[in-house]
């Protein structure tokens, strides 16, 4: 029986920097939580542990879930799990860009994989696998809630950058189009930089 009331969706942004390549760049990362007001899982660990915390509260965290590995978006998974004990999940085909930030001797807890469901507050967040921005790149969509949380491989204006290490444009292209696109056309999309827009808007997008 759910405890803790409608569950929701809760925002913050955080900035830090982003880097790869040899380069370094300022970015701003949104963090979405997602829960009622018992338990929650987190989107993405970027740049701050007590920021993140600023919008998770006093509830129980059950998982941290990573879309992928970049280190704007992982970089405190490790030092967030420490504060809540919850585990960090993410897709083992972004191996390499984990170990480009936390090396061989910190790891993740669970793997992610297509079509798998997270559980929280009596609703559930299926795994969409779309390789592309990165290899292990993933999506979290809410029926329930009418929305997908698509980390870096969807934005408000289109696919997310591949022009760095370990991503491939047309493979985004194709798992935008494969697993984003086939979703309603009202869906709110909550990406991982930026603005919200709907799986409608971009659907024109990228046909224009």
């Amino acid at each position: 029986m759910q405890q803790g009331g409608a569950v929701r969706v809760d925002h913050g942004v955080v900035a830090g920097t982003f880097s790869l390549d040899g380069q370094t760049f300022d970015v701003d990362n949104n963090v979405w939580v997602v829960g009622d007001d018992a338990e929650c899982v987190v989107i993405d660990a970027p740049h701050d542990v007590d920021a993140i915390m600023a919008v998770v509260g006093d509830r129980a965290v059950r998982a941290i879930v990573c879309t992928h590995a970049h280190d704007d978006h992982v970089r405190v998974a490790p030092g967030l799990r420490e504060r809540t004990g919850a585990p960090i999940l993410l897709h083992p085909d972004d191996r390499p860009l984990w170990e480009l930030t936390h090396g061989t001797s910190v790891s993740w807890d669970d793997d992610l994989a297509d079509g798998a469901r997270i559980e929280v507050a009596g609703t559930a967040l299926t795994v969409l696998h779309t390789p592309g921005h990165a290899p292990g790149a993933v999506c979290l969509y809410s029926a329930d809630l009418g929305c997908v949380f698509t980390g870096d491989t969807l934005f408000n204006g289109g696919p997310g950058a591949t022009g760095r290490s370990y991503s491939d444009a047309g493979l985004i292209v194709d798992s935008i189009r494969a697993k984003l696109f086939e979703l309603p056309g009202e869906t709110v999309v909550h990406t991982g930089h930026g603005d919200d827009t709907t799986i409608a808007a971009e659907r024109r997008t990228l046909s224009s």
